[in-house]
């Protein structure tokens, strides 16, 4: 996202970048309460305020103490803000919003001080880090919030005829969201040949599991053109695919009768979302449908060269349109919108392929393990990705509608457990 420039550029861009992101995450504070700020929305989650801290916390410890050779200027935050300080359950006793806001503008003020003289050629990695570290942090209490909301909807459900929280915000059904894509192009799949592709990243902005950038060979294979829809995911639920055990995997079937879900945490009944993608389901369920329509999973290396490689050039694209930064015109991301798009869009935002929609709107489950690449190297602390290479998480690709643009690549790997609904993801189907 932040392109090669002079070192004196390259410190501006850094710092815009910086700027840029930091107003983003604030503006999802305005007029929040403090019950809000504290509230634990589920177990899996830490509260809204405890991740502005931890922003804090962690641009505090690696350039100030780390670089810097400063000392921690707010010991009394260190256990409570660090990722492996307190369990997420006790993380709902916090400062007032104020007293984070003046931890969070102290520690930025004194980055910002330490990049007019950081040495930016060994460094650089870390700043394009923290950036997104910051950019996924936000996205994170983005979903949180969308929790909160869900769960308060729910209890006014009987009381208003409204739609609410349908895939980001509440919204009156209007009659031009009632247009929906042609059945047949719903279903429309798109022939990936044979062939080696790129996979991987190995520019200044990819984090350490995205290294090193490699090549990998696949079979022929079939993929949708568009994520799956509301609408096509109706036909499942309807169908009694949550009633049925023949559609699931042991594992998935056990979640079920556990979790006794019956249809994607951000759903809405109103059909003015059947075009867009279905938003806020497990892997288990994505896996469940993809084998109710006689299809699977794709692979991360099947997704990702789908998404990024153009065949015609032999090289892989940064973005699915190509190498030029996200815009409102090529995808859904960065909360423009603050809700899900209808799946076709934006056409300007395909891929070589003709993909639509693989980068914002929904992240997309993949069949794949989160593990390393062959020569991964951890960057720049084992605990960033390493101890989640333990078989137990999925990996997600393309970001949503609350993706910052400093994390939105093709590249860009997320995981979580199979069981995780309460993220803003969807998927698309290969055979």
């Amino acid at each position: 996202m932040i392109l090669e420039l002079s070192k004196s550029s390259f410190k501006q861009a850094i710092s815009r970048a910086f700027i840029q992101c930091r107003t983003k995450t604030l503006a999802l504070f305005e007029g929040i309460d403090e019950a809000t700020l504290c509230r634990q929305a589920h177990p899996d989650f830490s509260p809204v305020g405890w991740h502005l801290g931890h922003i804090a916390y962690t641009e505090s410890l690696w350039l100030l103490e780390h670089n810097a050779g400063l000392p921690c200027m707010f010991p009394q935050y260190r256990k409570l803000f660090a990722a492996d300080g307190l369990p997420k359950r006790d993380r709902v006793k916090l400062p007032k919003l104020k007293e984070i806001r003046y931890y969070l503008d102290t520690v930025r003020e004194k980055v910002l001080d330490y990049l007019e003289v950081a040495d930016l050629e060994i460094q650089e990695p870390l700043w394009r880090f923290l950036i997104q570290h910051e950019s996924q942090h936000s996205e994170i209490i983005t979903f949180v919030l969308e929790l909160v909301k869900s769960q308060e909807s729910r209890v006014k459900s009987q009381k208003s005829r409204v739609v609410e929280t349908c895939h980001g915000t509440s919204v009156q059904s209007q009659e031009s969201n009632l247009v929906t894509l042609d059945s047949a192009k719903q279903v429309e799949m798109i022939q990936i040949p044979a062939g080696e592709f790129e996979m991987g990243n190995n520019s200044a902005d990819a984090l350490d599991n995205e290294r090193p950038a490699h090549w990998v060979y696949l079979d022929t294979y079939y993929i949708d053109r568009y994520p799956v829809t509301c609408g096509q995911y109706r036909t499942f639920m309807t169908a009694g695919g949550y009633k049925n055990s023949q559609w699931w995997s042991v594992a998935g079937w056990e979640w079920l009768q556990t979790e006794k879900v019956t249809q994607p945490l951000y759903w809405c009944e109103d059909p003015a979302w059947d075009n867009h993608p279905v938003c806020g389901v497990s892997w288990y369920e994505a896996e469940a449908y993809a084998r109710f329509v006689g299809k699977r999973l794709p692979t991360e290396a099947e997704w990702e060269k789908a998404a990024s490689w153009d065949a015609k050039v032999n090289r892989c694209r940064i973005y699915p349109w190509g190498d030029e930064e996200p815009t409102p015109k090529y995808c859904n991301y960065d909360t423009n919108m603050g809700k899900t798009a209808a799946v076709d869009t934006y056409p300007a935002g395909q891929s070589a392929y003709g993909l639509y929609d693989t980068l914002g709107n929904v992240w997309e489950w993949t069949a794949t393990w989160f593990d390393s690449y062959e020569g991964f190297q951890y960057y720049p602390y084992i605990g960033y990705s390493q101890v989640y290479f333990d078989h137990q998480h999925r990996v997600l690709k393309g970001g949503s509608w609350a993706t910052r643009p400093w994390a939105l690549r093709c590249s860009f790997r997320n995981w979580y457990h199979p069981s995780v609904r309460q993220i803003l993801a969807g998927f698309r189907c290969v055979r």
